[in-house]
């Protein structure tokens, strides 16, 4: 079984993914779980819809500070293309939903007019532009990040645990959550279609704390943050986590040229969280792990950035307190 919203690009992206991975006939191997997206209905996938605060204006933070970087690196490209079009008045705002149109056109057509417009450092303040605004919209500077996330991370850990929900206290659909029919158990296989935002909430809701770091609104670009929404959630974002079960201890330290894997001791698993695994010609294995002990020290210092199942949990325990999910929604 998957599961994906009722809005209708969510329940197309579905669709067309499930055809592309059992074939045409998908609906003789797959059932597709359409759960409402819309106010008043609990939905882990669109967590912000009974997350009052996260549409006020409380959780406009990271729309601010992208406004004033804006502000900021888009000076000279405005005045530049106001020369270029002197009958009519421009603005950062309209200078800015020019450069915005470039991936849009780019996606859509194949190609965009207003891409060579920019410089190359517009293109990188573009960018830093959009991670302010998910920093402060979704991710760790929001009031809400956490709260929108927290549903489905519930979900997750009971998948992990083996059982369905009982209570819920978020968002979470506990109707569908507490019957193995609408929330199937020992899949080998889940696949949950969401959007970019609502994934930002989820890797916040985990407690990923690489993340959270303040980015400055008034620059300079910071070059070694984690926080890059174009790597974290482009068109067709994906997160895998995969469940590794392993017959002893596998070596924290081993690498490419490694001869033995194992440690002493019992069977072991294992949980690995990675960010749109790429799959190219030249590089068949090329992935994004998501190191996990960059978040959570008690997983140890690991060259393959797992965590051992049982401390990944263990680690979990706390999220949902830390979510604050009626205080952060509805206080």
């Amino acid at each position: 079984m998957a599961r994906t919203t009722t809005q209708d690009r969510m329940l197309k992206s579905a669709e067309y993914f499930m055809a592309g991975f059992f074939g045409l006939e998908w609906t003789m191997n797959a059932t597709l779980e359409l759960i409402i997206e819309g106010d008043g209905f609990n939905n882990s996938l669109a967590g912000y819809d009974q997350c009052n605060n996260s549409n006020l204006a409380v959780n406009e933070g990271g729309t601010n500070a992208s406004t004033v970087w804006q502000n900021i690196y888009l000076q000279n490209a405005t005045q530049r293309l106001q020369a270029m079009s002197p009958s009519f008045k421009l603005n950062v705002s309209d200078v800015y939903n020019m450069q915005t149109l470039c991936p849009y056109e780019t996606v859509a057509f194949g190609y965009s007019a207003f891409c060579n417009l920019f410089t190359y450092e517009e293109w990188l303040g573009f960018e830093y532009s959009i991670d302010l605004s998910f920093a402060g919209n979704n991710y760790f500077q929001s009031p809400t990040g956490r709260a929108v996330g927290i549903g489905y991370v519930q979900e997750i850990l009971a998948r992990l645990q083996n059982h369905v929900l009982t209570t819920t206290g978020t968002q979470a659909n506990l109707t569908l959550d507490n019957n193995t029919r609408t929330f199937p158990l020992n899949q080998t296989l889940y696949f949950d279609f969401s959007h970019d935002t609502n994934i930002a909430g989820i890797l916040t809701a985990f407690g990923l704390t690489q993340f959270a770091p303040v980015l400055p609104s008034s620059g300079p670009i910071p070059k070694d943050r984690q926080l890059v929404v174009s790597h974290l959630q482009p068109f067709a974002a994906r997160v895998d986590i995969e469940v590794i079960s392993a017959p002893r201890p596998i070596s924290a330290t081993r690498n490419a040229s490694s001869t033995n894997f194992y440690d002493e001791g019992p069977a072991t698993m294992y949980i690995h969280f990675i960010i749109n695994q790429t799959l190219t010609l030249t590089n068949p294995l090329a992935q994004r792990t998501l190191p996990l002990a960059a978040s959570f020290p008690a997983c140890g210092d690991r060259t393959d950035g797992w965590c051992e199942l049982e401390t990944f949990l263990q680690v979990q325990n706390s999220s949902l307190a830390e979510a604050e999910y009626e205080y952060s929604c509805n206080g």
